[in-house]
């Protein structure tokens, strides 16, 4: 009798607590919201045109700070391989070493022809050869102006003379015959070879100069120096 009662109890026990679990889990899914539903196959797929590119940001003024670089090596340049032309300078001329009164022996002595004139010539007694520039400077006595130049005897090379060698000059005495001139009678004569050499010369006897005195350059021959 007590076995039946126990075998009828368990089961009634077993459906109520199913049915109190079914309850709970029918009021936990009226309370929770539906979950949404999973996208089919059949969605259709998002346009494949991609968003345009952002641009890349300026690049500011200012490098980054980064280590100093290595300053280049500098590569040698090579040689040329053909020599320059060298170039020849002229020869420098050599300078013409002036006759001086210690070189010279200069003398003033009458002529024939042409008459007023008197030659001076100048005769290398040293032994090296000098030269006698341009014109004589000329002067009388105590004069303080030379007399004026020939400019048309100039020659065309200087004379040069060697040792013994002579050069000569033409002494005019007077101007053209008719012209105002003052003269006198003089007893020495000046010649100025260079700036700072001057030999002073007795003059011939009764050798008369007047304004119109003029001297020629220096000749290599006499006959040159008459024709003035």
């Amino acid at each position: 009798m007590r076995t039946s009662i126990r075998t009828l109890t368990l089961p009634a026990a077993a459906l109520l607590a199913a049915l109190a679990l079914t309850a709970c889990q029918s009021a936990d899914q009226e309370a929770a919201p539906p979950a949404p539903a999973k996208p089919t196959a059949t969605t259709t797929a998002a346009p494949t045109t991609s968003a345009p590119a952002t641009s890349a940001p300026a690049p500011t003024t200012e490098p980054p700070a980064t280590a100093p670089t290595k300053a280049p090596t500098k590569v040698p340049t090579k040689a040329p391989t053909t020599a320059p032309k060298k170039t020849t300078a002229p020869p420098a001329k050599p300078s013409l070493r002036p006759c001086t009164a210690a070189d010279v022996k200069v003398v003033a002595s009458k002529v024939s022809r042409p008459v007023n004139h008197l030659a001076l010539t100048i005769t290398n007694t040293g032994d090296r050869t000098c030269h006698a520039l341009n014109a004589p400077l000329v002067g009388f006595d105590h004069s303080q102006a030379p007399i004026a130049i020939v400019e048309d005897s100039k020659p065309q090379a200087v004379v040069s003379l060697a040792p013994g060698a002579s050069g000569y000059a033409s002494l005019i005495l007077t101007g053209e015959p008719g012209e105002d001139t003052h003269g006198m009678t003089v007893r020495t004569i000046k010649v100025n070879l260079t700036a700072d050499s001057m030999v002073t010369l007795k003059a011939p006897e009764g050798t008369y100069v007047d304004d119109g005195a003029a001297v020629s350059y220096w000749q290599q021959e006499l006959a040159d120096a008459l024709q003035y």
